[in-house]
């Protein structure tokens, strides 16, 4: 009943319309996912804080594991346009790797971020496609971009790699050495913009040590 409702609804209003209801649903529900956590929030709780009718939410997202998948998807799509942009003809390789490691460990380490990740990785057992669709559009996706402008330099005569996906998963995994963990498991305080430059510094004249085409 509801969701046939909810249909008639959905083709009532303009596309300008809809996404600026979308919009205004998705962060209302990013505030109760963030205060409550997954398994506590309810879908009227994010009807109230989002100011729309239960049956308006419905309009736009069938169950509460739509929405948040919603709302993680969006956030992994933030961070392969803002940090994973990446210029195959740049050939100055350690400058591109210490930007891309700082913009990489600031995002993750970015006001409510870790909340979230927290909650995907609590939910991923008993909902598998939830995990497994954020892992493709986030991380996967990160090593893939990383990939992609590695194979570059390859062909450049710049680096000499056996397996471009390893080490680019290497770089990204070491430039949150000793940042993410204690971050994910509520142990520290966001690093100061000194410690990242340190840690992904290292990660980065690491990685030219070992994969650096010699002259």
């Amino acid at each position: 009943m509801i969701l046939g409702v909810a249909a008639a609804l959905k083709n009532s209003v303009s596309e300008h319309e809809a996404n600026a209801k979308r919009r205004q649903i998705m962060d209302g529900a990013s505030e109760v996912f963030l205060a409550q956590g997954f398994d506590a929030a309810s879908m009227g709780e994010i009807a109230r804080k989002a100011r729309v009718s239960k049956g308006t939410l419905y309009v736009y997202f069938e169950s509460k594991e739509e929405l948040f998948e919603a709302i993680a998807h969006e956030a992994c799509l933030g961070q392969a346009e803002a940090v994973f942009s990446l210029d195959p003809e740049d050939r100055d390789v350690q400058a591109v790797l210490v930007r891309l490691g700082r913009e990489f460990v600031k995002f993750l380490c970015r006001p409510g971020a870790m909340p979230p990740l927290r909650t995907i990785m609590s939910i991923s057992e008993r909902m598998p496609e939830i995990g497994r669709r954020f892992y493709e559009s986030g991380p996967a996706c990160g090593v893939e971009k990383l990939r992609v402008y590695l194979e570059a330099q390859i062909a450049a005569g710049t680096l000499e790699i056996e397996d471009c996906e390893v080490a680019a998963a290497q770089f990204l995994d070491s430039c949150v050495a000793t940042i993410l963990k204690p971050l994910l498991f509520n142990a520290a305080d966001p690093p100061s913009e000194e410690r990242i430059n340190h840690v992904v510094g290292i990660a980065a004249r690491t990685f030219l040590a070992a994969y650096r085409r010699a002259a």
